[in-house]
């Protein structure tokens, strides 16, 4: 084989696409892709088994060795530079490749479960009646299904996807807004047949729902209308809420989304719809780690569920709407 003089290095090899890759470590391209995830060298320190300045020393050397600056450091925090960014989610693509190359390379192991976390009220109202039909058109997924009103934070590789209540805050992650809500009262038909304004919502009892970002005052300024001093029952799930109108106790302020099912059955209905302003906003966002290309089942069950919900991804929504 035909060498250089002064390298030494077979000639094919100084041509190879990866050779200037092949200085860079695969321990330090580990610990740049948990800083970078993580927004921390702290955090990546933990993750990776190493002292903070380890995890500033490594990166960087890898740096250095790739000619590039890869974070903004400042006396607080570190950022990722554009170039930073564009790396990381090569990176991490590439860590997932690595990963499914060896889970296919073993044909014994099983396909991981798919860890979903969920909003509590959306988990039981609307993905729980819907949960059979993905469970038999994808036979092959376990599931693993918790549902709390704590956002999964994906750093101890715990969740694999989150469907949250409220905007999510800024981060690293992939945050999609999944669908405008609407927001309007809800009651039994019996109820119902007591109500032709909204002025008779003052002589029902009123359920409020502490867990929604826009409660009862919301909907009566909507309607420039006086908001009742008191309420005759309150409760901090939206599930909680929504059963409490079906048995009869009053009229709630809801989600016609979470509250589908009832409506669909005829055990609520929406006496004012139409006649008064609805308060429609994005309640729900579907949150993942940025990297798309984790095991299949992430892939299928974001298909499924943005099938289900008749995706069309909804514009900004500001304030109340008709």
């Amino acid at each position: 084989m035909t060498t250089t003089n002064d390298s030494f290095a077979p000639v094919d090899e100084l041509n190879s696409p990866i050779n200037p890759f092949k200085r860079l470590p695969l321990t330090a391209l580990r610990t740049f892709e948990a800083a970078g995830r993580t927004g921390s060298f702290a955090a990546a320190a933990v993750e990776v088994d190493l002292s903070r300045s380890a995890v500033s020393h490594a990166i960087r050397k890898l740096e250095e060795s790739a000619n590039l600056t890869l974070f903004v450091r400042t006396t607080r925090a570190i950022t990722l530079t554009h170039e930073g960014r564009l790396l990381l989610a090569h990176v991490q693509r590439g860590f997932d490749e690595m990963q499914r190359g060896f889970q296919q390379a073993r044909p014994e192991a099983k396909e991981k479960p798919l860890r979903l976390h969920t909003a509590p009220s959306f988990g039981t109202q609307w993905l729980m009646p819907r949960l059979a039909r993905f469970v038999a058109d994808h036979p092959g997924i376990n599931l693993r299904f918790s549902a709390d009103t704590r956002y999964a934070k994906f750093d101890n590789d715990d969740y694999d996807i989150d469907v949250v209540y409220g905007a999510p805050a800024a981060s690293m992650h992939e945050a999609m807004p999944l669908v405008i809500e609407e927001l309007t009262p809800l009651c039994t038909p019996a109820l119902a047949a007591r109500i032709t304004t909204a002025q008779d919502l003052y002589g029902l009892p009123l359920i409020q729902s502490d867990g929604q970002s826009v409660q009862w005052r919301g909907w009566f300024g909507a309607n420039n209308l006086r908001t009742p001093g008191d309420f005759a029952l309150a409760f901090d799930r939206s599930a909680m809420a929504i059963a409490a109108a079906v048995d009869g106790l009053g009229v709630v302020m809801e989600s016609t989304l979470l509250a589908e099912r009832e409506l669909a059955s005829g055990r609520l209905v929406a006496p004012l719809r139409g006649q008064t302003t609805s308060v429609r906003y994005v309640g729900h966002y579907l949150v993942h780690p940025r990297s798309q290309h984790q095991h299949a089942a992430l892939v299928r069950f974001k298909q499924w569920l943005l099938a289900e919900l008749g995706h069309a991804e909804p514009a900004a929504v500001a304030g109340p709407l008709r």
